[in-house]
C-alpha cells in the first residue's frame, strides 16, 4: 500500500482504511495527539479522585462477581498486577504481526478519547512499542465477546515488563492499582481481527465483481439484467452500485450488446441483486467498526465532562457480532452464484463449446474436478456462514448471563475470506478458458483489461492435467481485479 503519511491518534477519527494499512505495513507513522493525551492525564486525575471516597469498580473492588470485595487498602498496589496476571490465560496459537498490530493501533485511539482513566505512562508506552514494532505474544483464544480480557492482560504485562516481546521491546511501564482493568476493558482484539477480516472480504467482493464480468463475456450474457432503469426501479444501495459496476466493467453503460438468450440463468441475472445485498452489509459492518475503534467504552466510564464513573454494559458487542453474522450469510449467496456460473460454463448448451471446456479425446474431463473444489469450499464457507449469535453464556457465578460471541464470528468470517478467494479462483479459471476457447472479443474496456491480465498468468494448456497450480495463481489474481473494480490501476 502507498505510503499517506503519518496517522494522527486522537481517540475520535480513526478510519478502518488506515488500521489496515498500518496493521500491514507497520505503525512506524501514528503520531500520538498531544490534546489526546491531555485528555488521558485529566481522566486519570478523576479517576485516582473518585477511588479516594467512593467504590470504582475494578479499582477499589474486585471484579465479575468479586465487585462487592473491597481491595485491601495494605496491598492496593499490587492490585493492577494481580489482575493482569490472573487474566492472561489466552491458549491457542499466537495472533499473525497484523492482527496484534491491530489490537494496539484501536486499543490506543479508544486509551486517547479519555474515558479510561489510565496513566498516561501507560498510553505514551503503547504508542512506543507501536512506532517501534515492538510485539507483544497475544494468544488468539479466550474471548467470548464481553471484551478481550486475556489478550489485553497479556499485552499489559508485556508493557510491564513480565512477558517476553515477540518483536522487539520497550523499556518496562509501571502498572498502577487502577490501571490494569482500565486496560483490559476493550474488546481491540475482536475488533482489529474484524477490520482485516472485513478488508480482504470486501476487496473480495469487488474482485468477484470482475470475474463474473469475465463469465458474463463467456456465456453471451444480456445485458438487460443491469441497465440502470431496472435497478432505479428498486434502489437498494448496494444493487445499484453492483449493476453499475458491471455496467461499467462491461463497456456497456450507453450500449444494449446483442445477448444469447432472452433470460439468463440466475448466477448472471441476480448477480446485483445478491452481491448487492452482500455489498449493503459490508458497509453496514464498516460503519459500526469506524464507531466501535473509536469509542471510550471501558467499564466503567470515567468521565471528565460529569466528574462521575459511570459503571455500564458497554463491553457488550451485538452489534459487532450481528453484523458479521449478517455479512457472511450474505456472502455465501454470493459464493452459491459463483459456484452455480462454473456449472453453467461446463454446460454446452450455455457456452457452444465441448462439455466442461474440454479438448482431448473424447471423454476428456476438462475443467470437470473444478465443481468439486467449488463444492468443497462452498460447504466449509456455508458451515462457517451460521450464526453465532444464537448461543450464549452463563460465567462468573452467574452476573454476567449473557455473551455476543464476536470473537467466533470474526474467526468464521476468516474463513469465508479464505473459501470464497477459492470459489472465485475456480470459476476465473474457468471462464479465462471458455473465453480463449470461444475467440470472444471483448469489448475496449474494463473486462478486457481483467483478461489480459488472466492470461499471462494463466496457462493456454487444455489438455486434461493437474489443475492445482492455476487455482492457485488465479486466487493471486484476485488482488489485482479488486483494484481494477475500483478503477485505481486500471491496465497495471
Amino acid at each position: 500500500m502507498a505510503d499517506h503519511g503519518p496517522v494522527r491518534i486522537t481517540g475520535n477519527d480513526l478510519r478502518c482504511a488506515d488500521i489496515v494499512e498500518l496493521s500491514r505495513d507497520g505503525a512506524g507513522r501514528i503520531e500520538l495527539d498531544p490534546a489526546a493525551l491531555e485528555r488521558v492525564r485529566v481522566a486519570c486525575d478523576l479517576a485516582t479522585h473518585l477511588s479516594t471516597w467512593g467504590n470504582v469498580y475494578g479499582r477499589t473492588t474486585g471484579v465479575g462477581a468479586n465487585r462487592h470485595v473491597a481491595v485491601d487498602p495494605d496491598r492496593a498496589d499490587e492490585h493492577g498486577m494481580r489482575l493482569l496476571r490472573s487474566h492472561a490465560g489466552g491458549y491457542g496459537s499466537l495472533l499473525p504481526d497484523a492482527s496484534v498490530r491491530a489490537l494496539m493501533i484501536i486499543r490506543l485511539n479508544q486509551l486517547a478519547a479519555g474515558g479510561s482513566g489510565v496513566q498516561p505512562d501507560l498510553v505514551t508506552g503503547l504508542d512506543a512499542a507501536l512506532r517501534t514494532d515492538s510485539l507483544p505474544q497475544v494468544h488468539s483464544h479466550g474471548r467470548i465477546g464481553t471484551g478481550d480480557l486475556a489478550a489485553l492482560a497479556e499485552v499489559g504485562l508485556t508493557l510491564a515488563g513480565e512477558r517476553p516481546w515477540a518483536t522487539g521491546g520497550i523499556d518496562p511501564v509501571s502498572i498502577g492499582s487502577g490501571d490494569a482493568l482500565a486496560f483490559m476493558s476493550s474488546n481491540a482484539a475482536t475488533l482489529g481481527e474484524a477490520v482485516l477480516a472485513a478488508a480482504d472480504l470486501g476487496r473480495l467482493l469487488a474482485a468477484g465483481r470482475v470475474v463474473t464480468a469475465l463469465t458474463y463475456s463467456a456465456l453471451g450474457g444480456s445485458p438487460e439484467a443491469y441497465a440502470d432503469a431496472v435497478h432505479r426501479s428498486r434502489p437498494h444501495p448496494g444493487t445499484l452500485q453492483c449493476a453499475a459496476a458491471m455496467r461499467r466493467l462491461l463497456g456497456n453503460q450507453d450500449q444494449q450488446l446483442p445477448a444469447r438468450r432472452l433470460q439468463d440463468p440466475f448466477g448472471l441475472r441476480t448477480f446485483p441483486q445478491v452481491a448487492g445485498a452482500a455489498q449493503d452489509a459490508w458497509t453496514s459492518l464498516q460503519q459500526i467498526l469506524t464507531i466501535e475503534v473509536n469509542a471510550a467504552a471501558e467499564n466503567p466510564l470515567i468521565d471528565s465532562g460529569t466528574g462521575r464513573s459511570y459503571h455500564h454494559g458497554q463491553f457488550a458487542t451485538p452489534h459487532l457480532a450481528q453484523a458479521l453474522d449478517h455479512l457472511r450469510a450474505a456472502v455465501d449467496q454470493v459464493a452459491q452464484l459463483s459456484a452455480a456460473r462454473l456449472t453453467n460454463l461446463t454446460d454446452p448448451a450455455l457456452t457452444e463449446l465441448a462439455p466442461f471446456l474440454a479438448t482431448g479425446p473424447a471423454g476428456s474431463s476438462g475443467i470437470m474436478i473444478l465443481e468439486y473444489v467449488t463444492q468443497d469450499a462452498l460447504a466449509e464457507l456455508r458451515h462457517a456462514a451460521a450464526p453465532v449469535t444464537l448461543g450464549n453464556a452463563v460465567i462468573s457465578r452467574g452476573l454476567e448471563d449473557n455473551a455476543s460471541f464476536a470473537p467466533q464470528a470474526v474467526r468464521q468470517t476468516a474463513t469465508v475470506v479464505r473459501t470464497y478467494r477459492t470459489v472465485l479462483a475456480c470459476e476465473l479459471v474457468g471462464a479465462i478458458r471458455a473465453l480463449r476457447l470461444s475467440g470472444v472479443e471483448l469489448p475496449d474496456a474494463p473486462v478486457r483489461t481483467a483478461y489480459d491480465r488472466a492470461v499471462t498468468v494463466l496457462s493456454d494448456n487444455t489438455d486434461d492435467r493437474v489443475l492445482t497450480p492455476e487455482i492457485d495463481q488465479a486466487e493471486r489474481l484476485l488482488e489485482p481485479f479488486a483494484d481494477l473494480e475500483a478503477g485505481e490501476v486500471a491496465g497495471r
